[in-house]
C-alpha cells in the first residue's frame, strides 16, 4: 500500500474528546447492531459494498442493509428523519444541513470515503465544436481542457437566443462546485443563489440544473443539457453509448480532491458511540482492501458493484474508470491510477480544510449569503467533519495490526496550502476570506445577491 502520512502538515492529532469519543474507543458496546446505510448507485459507494460483501460489518458485530436512494433529496430526508441510519453522502450535504441551506439538521461526517471519481461530460455536438480548437499532443487533445474553449459555443447558443444548459446532481454537490469552478477559471460565469433559491442561475453564462446521477446519460441524450459533471460510472456510461465525450476529470480541475463523505445524524453518533465506531472500523477495513497492492482486488470490486442492487451497470462501464485507466473518447484511453482513492493518500481522514473550502464556495456563489470571518468557517468545520471519531476507530486497527499506523496522518486536521487547481490559485484552509477574494468570478466581501444581480463590495 502507498499510504502516504502528511508529515509535516501541522501539529499532532488532537486527542479525542468528550464522552461519546470517550465510548467509541472502547472495545465492543454495540448498542445497535441491525442498521440501514443509504447509496446513490455510484462506484464510490464502493466502501460500503465492500464492508458488506467482504464481512467487514460482519466482523463488527454489525447486520448492515445497504439501500439504494432515488436521489440525493430523498437520501438526505431518510438520514434526518431515521429511516436510514446513515449513508453515502456529497461532501456539501451534512455542512449545507448544519448551516441551515436548504434543510436544518445536525449531522456529522466523521469519515471520508473517497478522493476523485468525478468528470465533466459534454455532448457530441459540443465536442465537434470545440475539438477543432484544442492544442494537441501525442495525436490526441491536450488536458487539462479549459472551459474557456466553450466561450464560443456559449456566444453561439446566446446568438440563437437559447439558454446554454448544463447538469450537475444536487445544489451543495461537489459536482456543482467543480463544474462552477472549472467554468470560473475558462471566463464563465454559473451563476449566483439568492436567499431561499435552489436555482443558481443569477447573471449565468452557463444555466445549471439537477439532475439525478443515472438519469445523467438519459438527459443528455435526449438535449435536455448540453453536459454535465457527474461521479462513475455516468460519464463512460456517454462514452459507450457515444453520446458525449468527458472532457475533464475532477482530479484535473482539483488534484486529489476529496469526494463522498460517511454522514450521520450528529445525536446518532452521540446515543450509539460503540455502533459508530464499529461501522468506522469497517469501513476503514473495506477502504484498505480497494486500494491494496496498487488495486489488486479492483477487479472484485468492479464485480460487486456491477450487481443489481448496488450500481447496476455493466462491469466494462464501471472497469473503465475503477482499474486505473480513464476513457475519454473512442481510441483514447489514458493511464489513471488516481481517479478513485479510498484509502492511500490519507483519503479516509476528515480534513476540516476540506470542509472549509465546501463552505467557501457556498459563500462564493451565494449559497451562504452574508460574510462572515475566518472563524466561523473554521467552527462550522469542526461541528460537521469529525477526525475525532474516525481517529478512534483508525488507531484501534492500527493497534491490532490491521491497518498501518503510517496510515494515520499527525495532522492538526489541516492540509498544507493547496497548489492543486487547474488555475493555480492556492488555497490555505486557515484564511477563507483571502482565498475567496482571490477568486476571479464569484461574489467579494460585502457583495449580495439579488434577483437583479449582485450588488455591494
Amino acid at each position: 500500500m502507498a499510504s502516504v502520512a502528511l508529515a509535516g502538515c501541522g501539529s499532532k492529532s488532537e486527542a479525542p474528546s468528550g464522552d461519546a469519543v470517550k465510548a467509541a474507543a472502547a472495545p465492543g458496546g454495540i448498542e445497535k447492531p441491525v442498521l440501514k446505510l443509504g447509496f446513490i448507485k455510484l462506484t464510490d459507494m464502493a466502501p460500503l459494498a465492500i464492508a458488506k460483501e467482504k464481512g467487514f460489518f460482519a466482523e463488527e458485530g454489525l447486520n448492515v442493509t445497504l439501500e439504494p436512494q432515488a436521489n440525493w433529496k430523498v437520501l438526505l430526508d431518510g438520514v434526518i428523519g431515521g429511516q436510514l441510519d446513515g449513508a453515502h453522502m456529497l461532501a456539501g450535504q451534512p455542512i449545507a444541513a448544519t448551516i441551515g441551506y436548504g434543510t436544518k439538521a445536525d449531522l456529522i461526517a466523521p469519515l471520508s470515503l473517497d478522493l476523485n471519481g468525478n468528470a465533466i461530460t459534454v455532448s457530441n455536438k459540443v465536442w465537434d465544436m470545440v475539438k477543432p480548437s484544442l492544442p494537441m499532443e501525442g495525436g490526441k487533445p491536450k488536458h487539462p481542457i479549459s472551459a474557456s474553449v466553450l466561450q464560443p459555443v456559449v456566444a453561439s447558443f446566446k446568438q440563437q437566443g437559447k439558454p446554454f444548459n448544463m447538469g450537475m446532481v444536487f445544489p451543495v454537490s461537489t459536482h456543482n462546485y467543480e463544474l462552477r469552478y472549472w467554468l470560473a477559471a475558462g471566463g464563465l460565469n454559473p451563476g449566483f443563489y439568492t436567499p431561499g433559491d435552489v436555482g443558481g442561475t443569477v447573471d449565468a453564462d452557463v444555466q445549471l440544473s439537477v439532475t439525478p446521477p443515472p438519469q445523467m446519460p438519459a438527459t443528455l441524450e435526449a438535449g435536455t443539457i448540453e453536459g454535465y459533471c457527474v461521479g462513475e460510472p455516468w460519464n463512460q456510461a456517454a462514452v459507450q453509448k457515444k453520446i458525449g465525450v468527458p472532457i475533464i476529470t475532477d482530479n484535473e480541475v482539483w488534484h486529489d480532491n476529496p469526494e463522498k463523505v460517511f454522514g450521520l445524524r450528529k445525536d446518532f453518533a452521540e446515543k450509539y458511540p460503540g455502533t459508530t465506531a464499529a461501522m468506522l472500523r469497517a469501513i476503514i477495513k473495506a477502504q484498505q482492501w480497494l486500494d491494496a497492492d496498487g488495486g489488486k482486488n479492483r477487479a472484485e470490486a468492479v464485480k460487486i458493484l456491477s450487481q443489481p442492487n448496488y450500481v447496476g451497470a455493466d462491469e466494462k462501464v464501471i472497469a473503465a474508470s475503477m482499474t486505473g485507466k480513464f476513457t475519454f473518447e473512442p481510441g483514447d484511453t489514458r493511464d489513471a491510477p488516481g481517479f478513485n482513492i479510498f484509502f492511500d493518500k490519507n483519503a479516509g481522514y476528515p480534513f476540516y480544510s476540506d470542509a472549509i473550502w465546501y463552505l467557501t464556495q457556498m459563500r462564493r456563489w451565494g449559497q451562504i449569503p452574508e460574510d462572515h470571518d475566518d472563524q466561523w468557517y473554521i467552527d462550522q468545520a469542526k461541528a460537521v467533519y469529525r477526525p475525532d471519531l474516525y481517529l478512534a476507530a483508525a488507531k484501534g486497527l492500527a493497534e491490532k495490526g490491521v491497518i498501518p499506523a503510517d496510515a494515520i496522518p499527525e495532522t492538526d486536521g489541516f492540509k498544507p496550502v493547496d497548489n492543486g487547481f487547474m488555475d493555480h490559485i492556492p488555497y490555505d484552509g486557515h484564511k477563507p476570506n483571502a482565498y475567496i477574494q482571490s477568486l476571479k468570478i464569484g461574489l467579494k466581501k460585502g457583495q449580495k445577491v439579488t434577483a437583479s444581480g449582485v450588488t455591494g463590495g
